[in-house]
């Protein structure tokens, strides 16, 4: 299997879709439910593990330089939508509406947490990225399951440290702050260790459809490269 960009056919879907489920999990933190089993955490941890996924997804096959420009991609998308919102929020409601307070109350968490989420992407996603990059010319390809476990397990430490100190600190306790953190990584490493079945027989399906198994033997893993 060589690399070939040109004859990449899933890569913009797969694209879409991180840029999809990121936009979609931030907007969805403003909401913290009680999940089950006494775990709480903001909604969006319910989608976000499946940017993880696609992240592996991308490292795996295309490698770390591709995953990192999707990164950013994802990152463009978010930026885009937290300022649309902001600027949604500084016009005057329409005569008659009665939601403007609740729109303010759940929206106005947003730019915070947006904050939050790029400033825990930029550690969480890359440390995922470069850990599974690493792991996967150390050694030489084999042991899927346990690298794509292990880059997760890595970059989620300081992916919800970094998103719950800058998104929660001061507005929960700290009791509940702490039952968040834990709640949260418990639950998106444990969404990686349930769809691992089905995430090795994705990335083994996309590797023989695009023709690419790339290795990252000479890459520049800086984060701030876009090639």
């Amino acid at each position: 299997m060589t690399d070939n960009p040109a004859a990449y056919k899933y890569l913009d879907l797969i694209t879409g879709l991180f840029a999809t489920f990121l936009i979609v999990s931030n907007f969805a933190s403003t909401r913290i439910i009680d999940f089950a089993w006494g775990l709480s955490f903001d909604a969006g941890t319910l989608m976000f593990p499946l940017t993880y996924i696609f992240n592996d997804l991308l490292t795996e096959v295309y490698g770390y330089r591709r995953s990192r420009r999707v990164i950013w991609i994802g990152f463009l998308a978010l930026t885009i939508s937290a300022v649309s919102m902001v600027l949604v929020g500084l016009f005057p409601p329409a005569e008659g509406w009665e939601g403007d307070a609740a729109w303010h109350m759940v929206m106005g968490l947003t730019p915070r947490i947006v904050l939050a989420s790029l400033a825990a992407y930029f550690i969480g996603e890359f440390i995922n990225s470069y850990v599974l990059a690493r792991m996967k010319v150390r050694l030489e390809g084999r042991f899927l399951a346990f690298r794509l476990i292990g880059s997760t397990a890595a970059g989620q430490v300081f992916d919800t440290l970094v998103f719950a100190a800058i998104a929660f600190i001061g507005v929960f306790s700290w009791d509940l702050w702490l039952t968040l953190v834990v709640s949260n990584y418990i639950f998106k490493v444990g969404v990686e260790a349930l769809l691992l079945p089905a995430t090795m027989a994705v990335v083994r399906r996309i590797k023989r459809a695009e023709g690419a198994d790339v290795y990252d033997r000479e890459t520049r893993f800086s984060p701030f490269r876009l090639a």
